[in-house]
């Protein structure tokens, strides 16, 4: 499902945040990657998802290299990946439904078919009855649940997550880890990248 290879990432000023990292991950696995803040994680996931490419080396997504990913068709790759972020990057002035649906628009899926897969996803995340709630009313835990929402609505084989606990207390971040493993288990690939030792050792 991916294969990184002798990939180096360097940032202007000459910072390298990664030097010559090569993982595979096949599919229907659920990685986790650690390290101290600062180590590349975030640098990593951020090339799978195209948001960088790499200075060297090779990032190779379902059989996709993403060297050969012209800029106009980096958003029809995103389509197939997942992705959660730490800070939610949630749509504020909009309710829970329509941020889920965001993906779904954006790839132009009929309205009705949109909603039937919105609320399955909501579903899956324990908040069909938040749809109509704007995010700021909701707690940490459930804003988190709603990215999670979004980014498997479209029903990716890749999901990607960078600290997606790391705001949450304990219990959450194992409610939040226990749904990724719940995707893992119906086949999606996952790749979290995760400091909390302790919640990793827990699964």
């Amino acid at each position: 499902m991916i294969r990184i290879e002798e990939v180096t990432k360097r940032y202007p000023g000459g910072h390298d945040a990664l030097k010559r990292l090569s993982l595979h991950v096949e599919e229907g696995e659920m990685v986790f990657v650690t390290g101290h803040s600062g180590a590349g994680k975030s640098t990593l996931l951020k090339l799978i998802a195209l948001i960088e490419r790499p200075t060297k080396g090779q990032v190779i997504v379902d059989d996709q290299n993403t060297k050969r990913v012209s800029r106009r068709r980096i958003p029809a790759y995103r389509r197939q990946i997942g992705m959660v972020f730490q800070d939610h990057k949630l749509l504020y002035d909009r309710p829970v439904f329509d941020n889920v649906s965001l993906p779904l628009v954006i790839a132009g899926i009929g309205h009705r078919e949109a909603a039937r897969k919105v609320r399955a996803a909501l579903d899956q995340v324990s908040l069909l009855d938040k749809e109509k709630q704007f995010p700021e009313t909701l707690s940490s835990g459930e804003q988190q649940r709603v990215g999670i929402a979004r980014a498997i609505v479209s029903r990716p084989k890749l999901l990607i997550a960078d600290e997606p606990t790391g705001n949450l207390d304990p219990d959450l971040s194992l409610e939040v880890m226990r749904i990724f493993r719940r995707f893992n288990e119906v086949g999606v690939t996952l790749l979290i990248a995760s400091h909390d030792i302790v919640l990793i050792d827990q699964l």
